[in-house]
């Protein structure tokens, strides 16, 4: 057994030159597996007949944790093959007269469940890997989603590989399915589409984070399939998963206002429910429609224009008369409105925000 894992190690010494390149530790764990299987096969091959238990194959628990991670499966394969030409290459030597043929069909059938047991180390270490990555998205998802970004939010978005911007946050209803079976079908369509996927069930709700995507029109396609019926509202492109607790907290926002605007589209921005969701109590979008609406117009007639046009039901006569001036001065002064704010009082929508965000920015100087 000493001298037939002299002459492996020899051998990878040789022929392996990613073998050459690990630390002198992990060449000599190695060793040490190599020399297991050995001992192992001398002592199957000593039960006699064809009544031989199964190959043991618990050398492999000889080598620790870290060395999984220094050799892949397909130089374990590698490995495997070298120790099995070395021993073939011994077998007339190591047989007993006439015994050659025996030793040679021995060493098939332990390869062959040696070669299955390499396959379930790595399996288990790959399912241990997903388990672990798994809890980690959720806890990436769940610290966005709380507004609780820190640096070892980074830390973690990287070991899950994590490098792409901008980032963009979905909010939807999950599927009737396992949640895991969800996450899985959006990470392998986000690989396939070439973007960073993050994503999370929380409840009722599904969270998805999109990297890398060159527009949100490009993000919406890789994921609004895997959405339940329902709206699914769109959180505002941002630089990084650092920003993206802002993001989100936008399209959940969004996703519990939706419910007011029952024509909207699928997807939806959450731009566009500014309104609703300073009505149902979001402090965001009401800080931002007095900015972007009250604030641009105070202290100018515009405010008053815009005032008396929405009171008076988008009448533009009667607003003209209301404030003494001529209708192109209005039409005029509507025109101002929508260039400071980007809202245009004469369209459905538009006007029922700009109303929204003049009765907020009031409220904010009472």
């Amino acid at each position: 057994m000493g001298s037939l894992g002299t002459a492996a190690m020899a051998r990878m010494e040789e022929q392996l030159a990613w073998y050459r390149a690990l630390s002198a530790e992990d060449r000599s764990w190695v060793g040490l597996v190599a020399q297991a299987g050995i001992a192992a096969f001398v002592e199957w091959f000593g039960h006699a007949g064809e009544d031989r238990p199964t190959p043991s194959i618990e050398f492999f628990g000889t080598a620790p944790r870290e060395l999984k991670r220094s050799v892949s499966l397909q130089q374990t394969v590698d490995l495997v093959r070298i120790v099995v030409e070395v021993v073939e290459a011994e077998a007339d030597e190591l047989a007993s007269p006439g015994g050659e043929e025996q030793l040679r069909h021995a060493m098939l059938r332990y390869t062959r469940d040696v070669a299955f047991a390499a396959a379930q180390v790595y399996a288990r270490e790959a399912e241990a890997r997903g388990s672990w990555d798994a809890r980690l998205e959720a806890l990436i998802v769940d610290a966005l989603v709380r507004g609780e970004v820190d640096d070892g939010l980074h830390s973690w978005a990287a070991a899950l590989g994590w490098t792409s911007a901008p980032v963009v946050v979905f909010a939807g209803f999950a599927p009737d399915e396992d949640p895991r079976t969800v996450i899985d079908g959006l990470r392998d369509k986000g690989r396939r589409s070439g973007h960073d996927l993050l994503a999370g069930v929380q409840g009722e709700r599904l969270i998805v984070i999109v990297g890398g995507a060159d527009s949100i029109k490009d993000a919406a396609r890789s994921v609004v399939p895997r959405f339940a019926a329902g709206p699914i509202v769109i959180g505002p492109e941002v630089s990084d998963l650092h920003a993206a607790a802002r993001s989100a907290r936008a399209a959940i926002a969004g996703l519990r206002a939706a419910a007011a605007w029952p024509d909207a589209p699928r997807p939806v921005l959450a731009e566009d429910l500014l309104a609703e969701r300073a009505i149902d109590g979001d402090e965001d979008a009401r800080a931002q429609l007095v900015e972007n609406v009250f604030k641009p117009l105070a202290g100018t007639p515009l405010l008053d224009t815009l005032a008396t046009y929405l009171e008076q039901g988008t009448s533009l006569e009667a607003t003209a008369r209301l404030l003494f001036v001529h209708p192109n001065t209005v039409r005029y002064r509507l025109r101002k409105i929508t260039e400071l704010t980007g809202y245009q009082p004469t369209e459905g929508r538009s006007a029922f925000t700009l109303q929204v965000g003049l009765i907020l920015g009031r409220l904010t100087v009472t």
